[in-house]
């Protein structure tokens, strides 16, 4: 049994959000829990929050479901709408600044 828990628009860029995606993909939850708790990463926070709640999500409706048994079956990060922004440059000129967000799946599974 899989289940999922997805945070949409989050506001970091997919390349730094994916970093910390990269530590955990196919690993154990409990050690999984361990290496984002130790990355000095604002990523890491955010990735965190998604991963218990995809744990809670798998243990919700199942009493049969162990914490200790679930694995990370998938984790991806896709990149969200950017927020454009204009910042004003030398010479009557602008340039355009884009605030990227991402959203962030993570899949559990007790396979």
């Amino acid at each position: 049994m899989e289940k999922r828990a997805v945070a949409k628009y989050v506001k970091i860029s997919p390349r730094k959000a994916r970093q910390s995606v990269d530590l955990i993909r196919g690993k154990r939850v409990s050690e999984a829990v361990n290496i984002l708790s130790l990355t000095p990463k604002k990523s890491a926070k955010l990735v965190g929050k998604v991963l218990k709640s995809a744990v809670a999500n798998a243990t919700q409706g199942n009493l049969n479901v162990d914490e200790e048994d679930l694995r990370i079956k998938t984790a991806f990060v896709d990149g969200g709408p950017s927020l454009k922004r204009i910042r004003p440059r030398p010479m009557g000129r602008a340039s355009m600044i884009l605030k990227r967000t991402s959203h962030i799946t993570v899949v559990v599974s007790d396979e």
